[in-house]
């Protein structure tokens, strides 16, 4: 089992700035990525970012490259974060941060909204 808690999300106008953080506990040695999916009202759950805690490697979605970036705690598995600059008023959503051990483990969502 592995336990996920964001923090962070809030209203903030265009252009500006955000970091969610998540913590993350339990079983996570057994994490093999990790990162963030976000969720706007009558879309589907979109991948943001993520990070395969083995290499170190991120992938990012085409709409926010050059604008996010994802990380985590010192090479552990007991946080990541998301920095999120230049926001637009299309990255309003709610914001999940989860974990990948062979199945999925998800944070409870927390709600980023950016006002034009």
């Amino acid at each position: 089992q592995v336990q996920l808690v964001e923090s962070g999300g809030g209203l903030v106008q265009f252009g500006g700035s955000l970091k969610l953080s998540c913590a993350v506990s339990g079983n996570i040695l057994s994490i093999h990525s990790m990162g963030w999916y976000r969720q706007a009202p009558t879309k589907e759950r979109e991948l943001v970012a993520r990070v395969t805690v083995t290499t170190n490697s991120t992938i990012y979605a085409d709409s926010v490259k050059g604008r996010f970036t994802i990380s985590r705690d010192n090479a552990k598995n007991t946080a990541v974060y998301l920095q999120m600059n230049s926001l637009k008023p299309e990255d309003t959503a709610v914001y999940y941060c989860y974990t990948y051990t062979g199945r999925h483990y998800w944070g409870q969502g927390t709600q980023v909204t950016v006002s034009s």
